[in-house]
């Protein structure tokens, strides 16, 4: 197993579970991939995701090995999910309440709150058939492609998510809060498919949560599973090339010169990254650099960890701050890969539930800002702290007051380092952008299509990003990799 994001370490769970001895090899000094963490002058900051969807992806996980989840880790549903702020001070609690959204929605605008409702009735349909009966399913040829063809043109498919919110609400800020989802997974509202439309959905049935201690505890009950059913995890074991006879993987070689040799081989790495680099070029077809090169990657996030001296009562565990511009913000960031002097921003202030990830009488956050990635070209060994200064001026303006005199830890990342630190393809946050063109089987595929035994999951193969995604990938090898007694 290349690499330990939480694709990689559930892919390992579910092969060991069906009777492979496993190896995790991780290149960086711990465990995680984007879902490491920082800990810092008595800070802990989870470095990627903090919220937590489909928990019973998780659960299946512990599961199969004989154990449950809640012994090992604490879930805590978040109320709300959101709350998003607009410039002008204007607040939306962003909730799994039905009765609560509904009001939510009559606030902004009473007449809406019919096409609210059509659009959710939409959103549980999008899911149904998007999430929970295709996510898990491999899209190997495109015949698979072609028999859900007339279910992704009845679902809108063809639409961006931007434009199917828009065919039932009117207001808009109501538009902005229903379509601002597929930034959560590297998407444009305005060029992500409407099918992923079903994050709302999702995100209702099955709650949004937060696990205590942070997103790190998950990493290591998952490491836990994977050494109690003999695997092993490494790491500072970088990877240098995938070995490749008679077009069938062997095992790999590190940067060490260390070989280890396998029946089959499981990359969590980049996808873009796993074809450009690991894999030698003679044995390349469909996923040559030329094809690499033309695909859209998906935006570049630069994120702002930093802790407080006193704390913010008043600011919710995650709260979205819209800025003066939606639609051409997202065109700076997604056409022009213009770093723009506004901003939307993401605030994580996990310390409104879990008091231990700082100091006493302390806060931590984590601010996100989508960037263009670095096909933009910008420097950001320049541009880094005047952006991080222009954050920190807008949150002491808005939602913060005394910000600037009561910061006591910092640490930001940019994407150069998601290039650096996770050799994501053009700095990325998410690997390929999740439009119609990119996804299903016109990803990289599950089973490698150049590679026999080379297998993919993570957020670069299908079904995508964010934590359902990934973990869903993993689930797609039940399907796609023989049994382990084929190679006894």
């Amino acid at each position: 197993m290349i690499g330990s994001g939480f694709g990689g370490l559930a892919a390992a769970i579910r092969l060991g579970a069906r009777g492979y001895r496993v190896t995790v090899l991780e290149r960086l000094d711990q465990l995680g991939g984007r879902a490491r963490v920082h800990r810092q002058d008595g800070f802990t900051f989870d470095a990627g995701p903090t919220i937590v969807t489909a928990p019973f992806l998780f659960e299946e996980l512990w599961a199969l090995c004989g154990r449950r989840m809640s012994d090992d880790v604490h879930l805590v549903p978040m109320r709300p999910f959101y709350r998003i702020r607009f410039e002008d001070g204007a607040t939306f609690d962003y909730s799994g309440d039905e009765a609560a959204m509904r009001a939510e929605v009559a606030r902004f605008s009473q007449a809406d709150v019919p096409g609210y409702e059509r659009f959710m009735a939409r959103s549980r349909e999008i899911c149904r058939v998007g999430f929970e009966e295709l996510g898990h399913v491999p899209f190997g040829s495109v015949r698979d492609m072609l028999r859900i063809a007339p279910d992704l043109l009845r679902l809108g498919g063809h639409r961006s998510v931007y434009g199917e919110v828009s065919r039932h609400i009117r207001d808009e800020r109501l538009r902005t809060i229903f379509s601002f989802h597929p930034l959560l997974i590297g998407g444009s509202p305005f060029r992500a498919s409407a099918i992923y439309c079903l994050i709302a959905h999702l995100e209702r049935r099955w709650g949004v949560h937060f696990a205590m201690g942070g997103t790190g505890r998950l990493v290591d009950g998952l490491a836990g599973l994977i050494r109690g059913h003999g695997g092993s995890l490494r790491t500072g074991a970088d990877v240098a090339e995938i070995g490749v006879e008679n077009g069938r993987a062997t095992g790999v070689t590190l940067t060490t010169g260390e070989r280890i040799p396998a029946d089959i081989v499981v990359s969590n790495a980049d996808s873009a990254f796993t074809y450009r680099r690991l894999l030698p070029p003679r044995v390349r077809r469909r996923w040559s650099d030329t094809r690499i090169e033309a695909a859209k990657s998906s935006m570049g996030l630069f994120v702002w960890y930093f802790g407080t001296k006193r704390k913010y009562p008043d600011v919710a565990h995650h709260t979205i701050l819209m800025g003066p511009r939606y639609r051409e913000l997202i065109a700076d960031i997604f056409g022009r890969k213009h770093l723009a002097d506004d901003f939307s921003l993401y605030l994580h202030r996990p310390t409104a539930t879990d008091p231990m990830l700082a100091p006493p009488g302390h806060d931590a956050f984590y601010v996100l800002s989508p960037v263009p990635n670095l096909a933009g070209g910008q420097d950001w060994s320049a541009c880094a702290e005047p952006y991080r200064a222009r954050i920190a001026r807008f949150l002491e303006a808005s939602l913060l007051p005394g910000l600037s005199g009561s910061v006591v830890t910092s640490k930001v990342t940019t994407p150069q380092d998601f290039a650096d630190d996770f050799l994501s393809f053009r700095g990325s946050g998410f690997g390929l952008e999740p439009v119609l063109t990119q996804s299903a089987w016109f990803r990289p595929h599950n089973a490698s299509e150049d590679v026999r035994n080379l297998f993919l999951v993570g957020a670069g193969t299908h079904p995508g990003a964010g934590l359902p995604g990934v973990l869903s990938s993993a689930r797609v090898l039940d399907r796609v990799v023989p049994d382990a007694r084929v190679f006894a």
